[in-house]
């Protein structure tokens, strides 16, 4: 006589997952929220608090194909062929921190879910940069990220997305596309972001986004307003004459009566005259070497009086 066994396996609901997100005051986080593929006609959801009393902060049925859904700070965006919704928090507060869960509403069981721990820093807050037509600007970006080198990308944002202009690259600090280059200072976490021959069509929304892990990125927002005034003068740099130069950062270093010293971590160089007489009266640059790509520089006026 035989016995045949029969089974059946059940895809029991819980607990799928536990990330760690870190974000910053000001900034915004994107997490990416997985569930199995057996649910992706199911609404998602995220809600705040431990799973017995959690409360939603956003809700949807609507799937890929479609478009993100917001509801005040929060967005939602359920891609069903990669099993994943991604939710978006901005505006962050360090009040902002604490437990929440990311599921699958199950009508007949226990959702699946994913528990999210969020730790809200004090951050570097940008909130806008003004620049004119014709000009340039530079944006400096101080990130933390215990990552050695994340991928970092630089979008503008448009309807429903945020359109890459250009992103960091893991074997060189120095990246150029077009009128965009970046810099990517790892040893001091600092980001800086050169745009060159501005118009007023470059106003708008920017992003700088970390990518922390394939759970989650962190970001900060930037309004650019670029206006539409008297084009700046374009000195001659062919024919400037250079007084002092430095490769060396965070010490002085002197050139007769010159003296430099490159502040990595603020993001700005100091330049000493010594002895000033009449004839140091002019135009001057203070630049920074891109060396494949035109410098990006100040103008500086000096203008010497006689004194007692």
């Amino acid at each position: 006589m035989k016995i045949i066994w029969t089974f059946t396996l059940l895809m029991i609901p819980g607990v799928l997952s536990s990330i760690s997100v870190t974000g910053y005051s000001g900034g915004g986080v994107s997490i990416t929220c997985r569930y199995d593929r057996g649910y992706t006609v199911n609404a998602k959801y995220f809600c705040r608090g431990q799973w017995s009393e959690c409360t939603d902060l956003i809700k949807t049925d609507t799937k890929n194909g479609e478009k993100w859904v917001d509801s005040g700070r929060f967005s939602l965006y359920d891609d069903t062929r990669a099993a994943v919704f991604t939710v978006t928090i901005r505006d962050l507060s360090e009040e902002d921190s604490g437990m929440y869960q990311c599921a699958a509403d199950i009508s007949w069981a226990k959702d699946f879910y994913s528990e999210v721990n969020l730790n809200v820093l004090t951050g570097q807050k940008i909130s806008a940069v003004t620049g004119y037509s014709g000009g340039n600007v530079i944006i400096n970006y101080k990130y933390e990220t215990l990552e050695e080198n994340p991928l970092i990308d630089v979008c503008k944002t448009g309807a429903d997305q945020c359109l890459t202009l250009i992103n960091t690259n893991r074997a060189a600090e120095w990246t150029h596309v077009g009128r965009f280059s970046i810099h990517d200072d790892r040893s001091a976490r600092l980001l800086r972001v050169f745009i060159r021959q501005l118009n007023v069509n470059d106003s708008g929304e920017y992003k700088i986004v970390v990518k922390v892990s394939e759970d989650y990125s962190f970001f900060s927002e930037i309004h650019l307003d670029i206006r539409d005034g008297q084009k700046p003068v374009t000195p001659q740099i062919g024919w400037c004459s250079d007084l002092i130069k430095t490769e060396e950062k965070n010490e002085w270093v002197d050139s007769g009566r010159f003296s430099l010293f490159d502040n990595t971590r603020a993001a700005v160089f100091t330049v000493t005259i010594r002895d000033l007489s009449e004839e140091d009266s002019g135009t001057h640059q203070c630049g920074v070497d891109i060396r494949i790509s035109e410098d990006f520089y100040t103008e500086v006026n000096l203008n010497i009086i006689t004194g007692e």
